[in-house]
């Protein structure tokens, strides 16, 4: 018999000591590029009208969103009329206001870059789509974007 015995060659383990390093890498990386939503959404738009063509919109810091739709909570009214603003449930007497409070915080050469997008709810009477865009040009707010689904299924 010998004296000395074989060891027995197994797989070599797993060496985790960067695991951390790449953790954290990870970590950083999804905190650095994720965007939080900045309005909690008090319109309800589930059915967005459909669309054959879009175009995308480039500068999306510039883009001003009204929404138009049925509200979540009864407790600001029913039917398909309601209009959010940031975070408040407003009438399109309160546009042009909303319009100049985001043309504050973009400098004065990014204003004729700026659009106003409407997110409305297929429901929506042309009515309240009609005087929101009266408003928005009364303070020369022109560029405007309808939000709309992509395809034509729903």
């Amino acid at each position: 018999m010998s004296k000395f015995k074989k060891k027995k060659k197994g797989m070599p383990a797993v060496n985790t000591a960067a695991l951390p390093d790449i953790v954290f890498m990870l970590l950083f990386f999804f905190m650095v590029t994720t965007t939080m939503r900045e309005t909690s959404l008090l319109i309800d738009t589930p059915r967005l009208p459909s669309a054959t063509e879009i175009k995308k919109l480039e500068h999306k810091s510039l883009v001003s969103t009204i929404y138009v739709g049925k509200a979540k909570d009864a407790k600001y009214g029913t039917g398909y009329n309601r209009i959010q603003l940031n975070d408040k449930i407003a009438t399109p007497d309160d546009v042009p206001a909303f319009i100049f409070r985001e043309r504050e915080d973009v400098s004065e050469g990014e204003i004729p870059f700026m659009t106003t997008s409407i997110k409305a709810d297929r429901e929506a009477s042309v009515g309240i789509i009609t005087d929101i865009r009266l408003k928005l040009r009364d303070v020369n707010a022109l560029k405007l974007s309808y939000s709309t689904n992509t395809g034509t299924d729903n």
